[in-house]
Parts: C-alpha cells; sequence; structure tokens
C-alpha cells in the first residue's frame, strides 16, 4: 500500500477495505506523530509504510481501540529509527536542522499545533533520550494518558510519569518564549527581507532580538554556517557579509514552515533553500537556515498535520 495515497486495499465495486479505511483516517495523525520523534519526514514516511504492514498483519477483531493501537505501533517504531538516527547525527557534517515542511495557514492558525512542530521546537527536543522524546511529544503535544504511553513505551504508567516529569523540566529550561500572533510574526519577517535585500544595517538591527541565533544546515553539500552564531551584531555582519560574497542575486519570498513565517530563498531565481524564524516579543530571535538538498524535497507541496 502507498501510504501517501487516498486508496489503498479495495474490495468489490472500488471500495476501500476497512483495515485501509482505518489506516487513512489516522494518517494524518501518525506522521505528526512520527515527523515530531524524528524531526525528519522522510523517516516519518518509512515508520507509516512500517505502521501500515504490522496493521494490516494485526488481528483487528481484538483491537478496542484503533487509535490508540496505530500510534503505538508508529510510536515503537519510531523509537527504534530514533536510535539510529542518534547514531548517524553524531557524525552529521555542521549543524543538523530539522527537515522543514511546507504547512498550511490552519497550522499557523493552531498554536498548539504550530508550537509542537516548530524548528525551534524540534530542536530543543534534540537534546533529549529517545524514551523522554516519546514521551514528551505523546503527552504533551497529544494528550495521550501515562497508561496509552506506557504501552508505547514498554514502561509502567509511574516510569512514565516520572520521564515525562524530568523531559518537561529540561524542555522548559529551554524552550523558546511565548509566541506572537501569526499576522504579527509575518509582518516582523517581512520587514527583515526588506532589511535584508537592500542590505539595511538599521532596519536588520530593528527587528533583531539582541540575543539573536542563526543556525545553517547544509549537511556538507552547500555551504553553511558550520556554527550557530548569536548576537545581533554578529547576525548581522554574518548576513551582509554573505550577500556580498555570494555574488548572485538573493530574494526570498514568504512562505509557510512548520507552522511558521519563513522565507524561500532565491539565488538569481533559482530556489536555494529556506529560511526559517522565529519570532518572540515583536522581535527575531532564531533564523533556521536550512540548504541541504535531500532536505527541501516537501517544500514543493503543502504537509497536513493533525494533533487530533
Amino acid at each position: 500500500m502507498d501510504t501517501g495515497s487516498s486508496t489503498g486495499g479495495t474490495g468489490g465495486g472500488g471500495r476501500t477495505d476497512p483495515a485501509t479505511e482505518v489506516f487513512l483516517a489516522h494518517r494524518n495523525l501518525l506522521f505528526t506523530v512520527s515527523y515530531e520523534m524524528l524531526g525528519s519526514a522522510a523517516d516519518a514516511e518509512d515508520v507509516l509504510q512500517e505502521t501500515w504492514l504490522r496493521w494490516s498483519g494485526a488481528d483487528r477483531a481484538r483491537v478496542r481501540e484503533p487509535r490508540a493501537y496505530l500510534v503505538r505501533i508508529a510510536t515503537r517504531q519510531s523509537l527504534n529509527r530514533l536510535r539510529t538516527l542518534k547514531r548517524r547525527r553524531e557524525s552529521y557534517v555542521g549543524a543538523w536542522l530539522p527537515e522543514p515542511l511546507l504547512t498550511t495557514p490552519d497550522v499557523a492558525e493552531d498554536v498548539e499545533l504550530a508550537e509542537s512542530v516548530s524548528m525551534a521546537l524540534l530542536l530543543v527536543l534534540e537534546t533529549l533520550s529517545p524514551t523522554e522524546r516519546a514521551v514528551f511529544v505523546l503527552h504533551e503535544a497529544f494528550g495521550f494518558g501515562y497508561g496509552e504511553i506506557a504501552a508505547a513505551v514498554d514502561r509502567t504508567p509511574a516510569a512514565v510519569r516520572q520521564i515525562a516529569h524530568r523531559a518537561r523540566r529540561r524542555v522548559e529550561a529551554r524552550r523558546p518564549r511565548a509566541t506572537v500572533p501569526p499576522g504579527q510574526a509575518r509582518a516582523v519577517l517581512e520587514s527583515f527581507r526588506q532589511a535584508f535585500e537592500t542590505g539595511d544595517v538599521q532596519g536588520l538591527l530593528d527587528v533583531l532580538a539582541p540575543d539573536v541565533v542563526v543556525v545553517g544546515d547544509g549537511g556538507g553539500v552547500k555551504q553553511a554556517v558550520p556554527n550557530p552564531v548569536t548576537g545581533a551584531g554578529k547576525v548581522v555582519r554574518l548576513l551582509l557579509g554573505g550577500l556580498r560574497k555570494v555574488g548572485r542575486a538573493v530574494t526570498g519570498s514568504p512562505t509557510l514552515v512548520n507552522g511558521g513565517p519563513a522565507l524561500a530563498i532565491h539565488l538569481d531565481g533559482e530556489f536555494d533553500g529556506v529560511l526559517a524564524a522565529r519570532v518572540e516579543g515583536g522581535l527575531i530571535t532564531g533564523l533556521y537556515h536550512v540548504r541541504n538538498p535531500e532536505k527541501l524535497t516537501r517544500l514543493g507541496s503543502e504537509t497536513p498535520l493533525t494533533l487530533r
């Protein structure tokens, strides 16, 4: 079965079989769970395929709650894959950023959903162990109870409760401050775009927070900032210095990535990457520049996401 399609196995008369209907009804939820755990759309899609195979071979007559059952399968598959990804990311060239997703305006309007898939929060989740991340995502973002999570991560409910408290403390110590309404965030990024394209130093300083940080991800394929750069002055010098060195016309067109404002960056009209922004208190506190071509494949069409 192609889990990305709107149809699956069919019975007589072209009707979708019940197992496929149930899976497709929860597909977007399963993708969102897997993506929040992995930070990779490609790996999340692989998890969906693995989940479908197990679901199609299960004794579904004994499954009382298909949603919880499917999430449990997806969580276990994501945990297995996350442990492998952790080792792989240790040898990643330069800074690592989540794979950006082109999202619909309704994702940005859903504050809880937008926060849970934001580039900033996904980076914070990278500091957790695989089990801590699974527990945090399932409890904080999706509202699963400790008993349901325990079945997914093979721990007792009491142990899950302790893991959840520990993960929440670690995330709260690092997670970004409260964000601004989507419209205001877009306006701030538009001011940044105009200042950047015209080389307006003061205009950039006016929209960048004093402790703004820039993270670049080229994956060793494209040139990017090797380590995060922090501080408005340093960031302005980095941006305008890079603008001079590139020797090509650099433009940005507004878009929505991971539920937040972003710019699709073009060099002489050719798509080169995406620059996502974190806006807090009317200022940009984070810029996340993804140039790695392997991570730009999901920007051609919108990815449906949901917490329900």
